[in-house]
């Protein structure tokens, strides 16, 4: 793991763009996965040594596939970073198991999946980090939330199984919950009357994420929470 290579899943427009660039300026080669080939071989093409997988995490054979060519593209991964999501409101009475199977599948299975492919290498290493995104729906079920939060919550007890194994081993694993809505152009015009600050930014939430996998060793976090300034909570 000479050259360090980090892997974004859910490259996006907002957190994972902003993900990939700060890693990027950091001097990691970036593996962007996605399901857009488009946006992805686009931001792939501004930052140094980055590559486009693109990929649905959901189909897993795919995902280890297309793991396989990141080893074989850029080289072991020392850190992965879990950002992609599947997501939608909905009563008990409204959603589907359907949906709510698939929402598990992207944000709970592809996590499992993820890392038995990726940790290993990061174990015999020594070091390595995994960094999950969540949000509120980690803490607490809402109504209309019924199809998305059981699926949240169960990613973040994932990761702190993940954790409690890989620490050990000297592999950070560590979970952000984002308690905010995030600045991006479909939330701006949801939420047009509200101010900037009512708004979490993706390079703040990277900056964190950043800090995290860089954290020394002997003063891990496993969770962070992330809000903005002048919220009251």
């Amino acid at each position: 793991m000479d050259q360090r290579v980090c892997v974004v899943t859910g490259a996006g427009p907002g957190t994972g763009a902003a993900l990939a660039r700060r890693f990027a300026a950091d001097g990691y080669r970036v593996a962007l996965l996605a399901r857009s080939a488009e946006r992805i071989e686009k931001l792939a093409a501004e930052l140094p040594g980055a590559a486009a997988f693109p990929v649905d995490v959901a189909d897993l054979d795919a995902l280890r596939t297309t793991l396989s060519h990141v080893r074989a593209k850029l080289g072991a991964p020392s850190v992965l970073l879990h950002n992609a999501v599947a997501g939608g409101f909905g009563s008990f009475e409204s959603v589907t198991p359907e949906a709510l199977e698939q929402r598990f599948r992207v944000n709970v299975t592809s996590l499992l999946v993820l890392a038995q492919e990726l940790a290993p290498a990061m174990v015999e290493a020594g070091h390595g980090a995994i960094v999950v995104t969540g949000n509120t729906s980690a803490w607490r079920g809402k109504a209309s939330f019924a199809g998305f939060a059981p699926t949240k919550a169960a990613q973040r007890i994932l990761a702190e199984s993940l954790a409690r194994a890989l620490g050990p081993k000297g592999v950070h694993v560590a979970y952000v919950v984002i308690d905010a809505v995030i600045d991006v152009p479909w939330t701006r015009q949801a939420f047009s009357d509200r101010p900037d600050d009512f708004f979490i930014q993706p390079a703040g939430i990277a900056d964190a994420v950043h800090h995290l996998v860089h954290q020394e060793r002997s003063a891990w976090t496993f969770e962070l929470d992330l809000r903005p300034f002048g919220e009251s909570w």
